[in-house]
């Protein structure tokens, strides 16, 4: 569907520059618009290449282990169905330390590998247990401490204090998480929905 609207924006912008005679200024918008978008790509490349660096040594040290264990009490209440030293649990532990750190592309691996976990040790084999449900809900309104990724952005744009929207990421993010454990607990208890 998003290739269908993108597909119509082009073709109406390709046609309202002819209508106008307007070409050469498309012709120039996007021609700075690529050259942006590559800037953009590699002046972020080298704080993911940095964070991500940082995630795999964590994995490798052990640190997403013990963060799975200091986190196991409030996992252990929100995830039932997996133990704090299952290959789930601490890929779960990785993907919420980075979404922490605000790294959602490097979240993303350690989320796809949870999952997998998840689902090799699920009893429902046709659909999600509730701990499942529970992840996906924590993984998408995850509280981030340092928004790296989106202050990259902001950085690339030229912003002079591209941390200055800290409280303001704590506070939404924060929110979101705790309004969507609510609302899946509340879910789960009007559906009846047992775990796996």
């Amino acid at each position: 569907m998003l290739g269908y609207i993108w597909l119509f924006m082009i073709a109406a912008s390709f046609v309202c520059s002819v209508i106008n005679g307007r070409t050469d200024i498309l012709a120039q918008a996007v021609t700075e618009g690529a050259d942006k978008a590559v800037n953009l790509l590699i002046s972020m490349a080298g704080v993911m290449c940095l964070w991500t660096g940082i995630m795999r040594i964590a994995e490798k040290s052990g640190i997403t282990k013990g963060m799975s264990k200091l986190l196991s009490p409030v996992l252990g209440k929100l995830m039932p169905d997996y133990t704090s030293d299952s290959k789930a649990m601490q890929a779960v532990c990785a993907n919420i330390t980075a979404n922490i750190l605000g790294l959602g592309n490097a979240a993303t691996p350690f989320g796809i590998r949870a999952m997998k976990e998840m689902q090799s040790a699920n009893r429902l084999h046709d659909r999600p247990n509730a701990s499942m449900i529970m992840f996906v809900v924590i993984n998408t309104a995850s509280i981030q401490l340092i928004p790296a990724t989106a202050a990259a952005l902001r950085q690339a744009a030229g912003s002079s204090d591209p941390y200055l929207i800290l409280p303001y990421v704590w506070i939404t993010s924060a929110a979101a998480l705790l309004i969507g454990i609510f609302f899946t607990k509340f879910f789960e208890k009007i559906w009846g929905l047992r775990n796996g």
